[in-house]
């Protein structure tokens, strides 16, 4: 395998393979950085991922390294056209990444397959150049009007032309309990019900708060009531303990699960091994997304499930049984309103008068 010199100009011309170690270096640099100032460490996983692919870019595309100098908002508006596609007249999509670039991308393993990246993909690796900038105390070149205009129109177009941003499908109450329904009395059952409905039930945890549980974390107020303790969390970095209640079907499927898994000590929700023997080590939030997808294919539901279904499946059922914004944010500890209120409001408005107007003047005219 030949090492990428970001000296070597020649390398924007042949593409020669990068060395995917060399790249891993740049990024485990990088990732320190963000754990010295505290990041989550399910988030760095996601940061170190978008700094190789920037560190493999840059080298091949401008033949430097990420890190040595502030990057200028040429490049990155270089990068959101080479790696979001516009449409052409004659019908067509294109992007401006040239192949043989592309290529050396896939090869040195930073880049799934050859072609043009999702938006959310781009928004997500330009605010992680964004961070590396701020903690390097350099001026953040995605703060640049032109990148923010480039990026608005971008969306827009590929809206117009059918492209949307893709979400992961909403867990609302009734895929909920088609995914509790194939959850038999089993061990691996008993599990899954438990942890579908404390990550649901309990405000929409995302699936690193739901693999850091602890069993210190958790304790039983009576029959139908358990508390359970949140620490340090993606927006919550301090690590003052708030506790979260579980009620009725949660409380108690919780304690189902620690019936036939007690300990005194150690993670929460564990993994199962051969003959459904509960082991002492503690799911992965891989895992937890696994869990989610496993039991909507058994239940036969169509979408794009993940972990996330059930944060924003929460989020929607909450706005569709009228519950205040304020309760919602309070149990899912958003920060920020405008995240949650996509969610919120396509909940909201399906109980909405407005949203009826038709179905009730057709009743009334029916009535006649």
């Amino acid at each position: 395998m030949v090492v990428i010199n970001t000296t070597d100009q020649s390398a924007l011309v042949d593409a020669t393979p990068l060395d995917p170690h060399v790249l891993a270096l740049t990024a485990q640099e990088a990732a320190a950085a963000f754990i010295a100032a505290g990041t989550a460490a399910n988030t760095v996983r996601s940061y170190r991922s978008a700094l190789a692919y920037w560190s493999a870019w840059l080298q091949l595309r401008y033949g430097q390294a990420l890190g040595h100098a502030p990057l200028p908002a040429t490049v990155a508006i270089q990068f959101v056209l080479d790696h979001l596609t516009r449409p052409l007249a004659d019908g067509g999509w294109t992007h401006l990444l040239p192949l043989s670039i592309d290529a050396a991308l896939v090869t040195a393993q930073v880049k799934a397959k050859l072609g043009p990246l999702a938006f959310n993909t781009v928004s997500h690796r330009l605010s992680v150049l964004g961070k590396w900038h701020r903690l390097n105390g350099w001026d953040n070149p995605c703060e640049a009007p032109a990148l923010k205009t480039l990026l608005r129109e971008a969306r827009k177009a590929q809206s117009r032309q059918g492209v949307s941003v893709r979400k992961k499908t909403a867990l609302v109450l009734e895929s909920l309990q088609a995914l509790l329904a194939t959850c038999d009395d089993g061990v691996r059952g008993i599990r899954d019900r438990a942890l579908l409905l404390l990550a649901w039930s309990g405000g929409g945890r995302r699936r690193s708060e739901v693999v850091g549980l602890q069993m210190g974390d958790v304790r039983q107020l009576d029959a139908d009531t358990w508390l359970y303790a949140l620490g340090a969390t993606k927006t919550e970095t301090g690590g003052v303990r708030r506790e979260k209640p579980l009620r009725g079907p949660a409380a108690q499927a919780l304690t189902a699960w620690l019936a036939v898994a007690p300990a005194d000590t150690g993670p929460l929700f564990r993994r199962l091994y051969k003959g459904n023997k509960v082991g002492s080590t503690g799911l992965s939030a891989d895992q937890v997304a696994r869990i989610v997808q496993r039991r909507a294919k058994l239940a036969g539901l169509e979408g794009d499930w993940a972990a996330h279904s059930l944060r924003s499946g929460f989020v929607t059922e909450a706005g569709r049984q009228g519950v205040p914004l304020g309760e919602v944010m309070a149990m899912t500890e958003h920060r920020s309103v405008g995240t949650v209120m996509g969610y919120f409001q396509a909940g909201s408005l399906l109980s909405s008068r407005a949203s009826n107007l038709l179905i009730d003047s057709w009743d009334e005219t029916e009535q006649m």
